[in-house]
Parts: C-alpha cells; sequence; structure tokens
C-alpha cells in the first residue's frame, strides 16, 4: 500500500502544478491576448510571452502526468475508464500545446513583420486569427475536456473505489456536469465564452480540483479504499479469469 499512497502524492503534487503554472500562464498572456493588434505592430513583450507558453508547456506536462501515475491504481477498479482517463488528459494537453503555437505564431509575426512596411490591417487580422484560434483551443481543452475528465470520469472513479470521501467524489460528478454545460453554453452561442455564466458553471470544477490535489498531497488515498488492499481484486467490470472446472 506504500506505493500506492506514494502514487496519490504524486498525482496531487501535479494537480497542484496545473494550478501553479496555468493561472501564471494565462497571465503573462496579457498583452497579447488583450492588445493582439498593438502587439503585432509595435513593441511587444516577448521574453513574457515565453515564458507564459513555457508555464503552460508544464501544464500540459502536468496533466498528462496526473492520468498516467493514476492508472495503476485505478484500473483495479476499471480499467477502461482509467484508459479513457488518461486519454482524455492527453488530448487535453495536446489541444493546450495547439494553443501555445498560435501564442507564439503571433510572436513571429511581430518579429518578422512589424516595422517592416508590412500591411498593418493584414497583420492585424492575422494576429486576431490566431487569437481566435487559442480561444477556442482554451474552450475545448480545459472546458470539455476538464468537465469529463477530471469531473465525470475520475469523479466516478473516485465515487466506486472509495479513494476519496464518496461526499466529494459526489460533489466531482456534479462538478463535471456543470462545467461540460458550461462548455456547451458557450460553443452552442448561449452565452458568451469565459462569460459570468460559463464561470459560475465551471467553479465547482475548480473547487474539486484543488480539493483533489490538496487531499492526496495531504492525506494521500483512504486506506479503506477496497482497491489499496494488499489482496484486492479486479472490478466486476473486468473479465474474470477462468477456473478449472
Amino acid at each position: 500500500m506504500a506505493s500506492d499512497q506514494r502514487a496519490a502524492r504524486t498525482v496531487g503534487w501535479l494537480f497542484i502544478g496545473t494550478f501553479v503554472f496555468s493561472i501564471p500562464g494565462a497571465l503573462l498572456y496579457g498583452p497579447i491576448l488583450h492588445h493582439h493588434a498593438t502587439y503585432v505592430l509595435g513593441g511587444g513583450h516577448d521574453t513574457q510571452i515565453a515564458l507564459g507558453a513555457f508555464l503552460e508547456i508544464l501544464t500540459a506536462i502536468c496533466g498528462i502526468g496526473t492520468a498516467v501515475a493514476l492508472f495503476p491504481v485505478v484500473k483495479r477498479q476499471s480499467e477502461a475508464l482509467a484508459l479513457g482517463y488518461v486519454a482524455v488528459r492527453i488530448v487535453e494537453s495536446t489541444i493546450i500545446v495547439a494553443g501555445i503555437v498560435t501564442i507564439m505564431a503571433v510572436v513571429t509575426l511581430r518579429q518578422d513583420l512589424a516595422g517592416t512596411g508590412a500591411n498593418a490591417g493584414t497583420l492585424s487580422i492575422a494576429a486576431r486569427s490566431l487569437i481566435a484560434v487559442k480561444d477556442w483551443t482554451f474552450l475545448l481543452g480545459p472546458g470539455f475536456c476538464a468537465g469529463l475528465g477530471n469531473g465525470l470520469i475520475l469523479g466516478y472513479l473516485m465515487f466506486r473505489s472509495g479513494l476519496v470521501p464518496r461526499r466529494w467524489a459526489q460533489f466531482a460528478l456534479f462538478a463535471g456536469a456543470c462545467a461540460f454545460i458550461a462548455a456547451t453554453g458557450a460553443l452552442l452561442d448561449v452565452w458568451d465564452k469565459q462569460s459570468t455564466p460559463q464561470g459560475i458553471l465551471t467553479f465547482p470544477e475548480i473547487v474539486w480540483e484543488a480539493f483533489f490535489g490538496i487531499y492526496l498531497v495531504v492525506k494521500g488515498f483512504k486506506t479503506s479504499s477496497p482497491i489499496l488492499r494488499r489482496n484486492a481484486q479486479p472490478s466486476v467490470t473486468a473479465s474474470p479469469a477462468s477456473t478449472p472446472g
């Protein structure tokens, strides 16, 4: 069980890492996200943007790491769902990296074409187009994938396995559903992307992920979980081994 608890704390620190890296990374993108036309045409904060991109890369690494570190434990409950969680986290991190590419493409436009006599309107349109792609990656990655993966799939695995308090696992299912609805509403123009309704519906997911990371670092998995016992057997979702007749 000691190795399982080490895995728990690894997962916890990686979840905390997604907060530590993603929030400053988003703030560092401020000049290019909110003033892209000015940025691409004149003096930019290239080092600041590059640092934000680096922090997002670390966020993506932590995202994949959470699923990989958790997989050996939760596969005892359901190998199919555990694998699904890994897949969702990989997709989310891939979309995050795609967003980084669009941000750095704007930086390249500024470095290569600003002050060279290139048409200012054309540069502004190109920068706006790239930022629009970045906005969509944020919705499709952390928006949909976090709700589906960290909320619904992870919440269900925690509920069935008893690795965390059951009430929090139930809250995770609620939070994941809310986050998925929030992203769906933004996709279908029910409300604007990153609007107040989307933020309110996403907030429970943020609370759940923060709790999950801190809980695992401080306490680890609940020792009463049946899948942590030395004689734990595969869950009913797995195919039982045939026994001699």
